[in-house]
């Protein structure tokens, strides 16, 4: 049986429930449950202040449900079991998560997977800022794991990433692949500008279509029809993203950034590249 915690506070203050996790209250009885300290504004309260309490946590699986847009920290530095997010979330979901799934129905906000280390992130709706992204003065983003989008995405996804896969279903910002090592990003609507500046390796796909804008740093290498992509696309398949306009033909590869390593990779539809 899951563990449901349906928010019953309306204040607008902001509310953060690191630690509130699977791994973390496996085993715990309801009563110690109702007592885990979260932060509400600026104070720390326990758990039963602001969410209803049902079931118990023994199966390694949490459901939030409620107003939860000024819930931040949902499933921060998690290791193992599942959360489920009906409706919209906060910031720093999944940041600095190591393994496990979280699933969210609505939108999420800013540093979605910020330095996550492993497991499997699903959104259905639109996210902020810093998917995957290093926080300010740190030089790893996300060292591995997986992150779906279903709609949009801001700026600077990406940003410092070591490995793992981020794809977007819609558009994104400015700035994607901000100064990656390595890595995957996918995006498949509109791209803001200069994507993958000061990238040294990785792999970027923007499949939008129409011009895209590059950063004169890049230079094209050619019209290719990469094998990696038909492995990407099944894999994504079976983890549930779809709905998304795969490339069926060749794509323009562009190596860069030159200004740094330049070893990166972008890969745009057939007739894409600089804008």
């Amino acid at each position: 049986m899951a563990l449901l915690l349906r928010r019953t506070d309306e204040s607008d203050l902001p509310i953060e429930v690191i630690g509130v996790r699977p791994d973390r209250l496996r085993g715990m009885p309801p009563a110690e449950i109702g007592r885990f300290p979260i932060r509400h504004g600026n104070r720390t309260v326990p758990l039963a202040e602001v969410f209803q309490i049902k079931g118990d946590p023994s199966d390694e699986r949490i459901d939030f449900e409620g107003n939860l847009r000024n819930v931040h920290r949902i499933g921060a530095q998690m290791s193992a079991g599942r959360i489920v997010v009906d409706g919209c979330t906060g910031w720093h979901l999944a940041a600095q998560m190591s393994g496990g799934t979280i699933e969210v129905s609505g939108d999420a906000g800013d540093w979605v997977g910020a330095e996550m280390t492993n497991g499997h992130v699903s959104i259905c709706g639109s996210v902020g800022d810093l998917v995957g992204a290093s926080y300010p003065g740190s030089r790893r983003g996300m060292t591995n794991g997986t992150i779906l989008v279903g709609g949009s995405a801001g700026a600077e996804i990406g940003r410092s990433m070591r490995r793992g896969t981020i794809a977007i279903g819609g558009a994104c910002g400015d700035h994607a692949g901000l100064g990656m090592i390595a890595g995957t990003i996918l995006v498949f609507g509109s791209c803001g500008r200069y994507p993958g500046a000061e990238m040294r390796r990785g792999t970027i796909g923007l499949f939008g279509g129409g011009p895209v804008p590059l950063l004169p740093t890049f230079r094209r290498a050619g019209r290719f029809r990469p094998q990696f992509l038909a492995l990407i696309e099944r894999e994504l398949r079976r983890t549930g993203f779809a709905g998304v306009d795969w490339p069926s033909g060749k794509l323009d590869l562009y190596h860069g950034d030159l200004l740094s390593l330049g070893k990166g990779e972008i890969w745009t539809r057939e007739g894409g590249g600089l804008a």
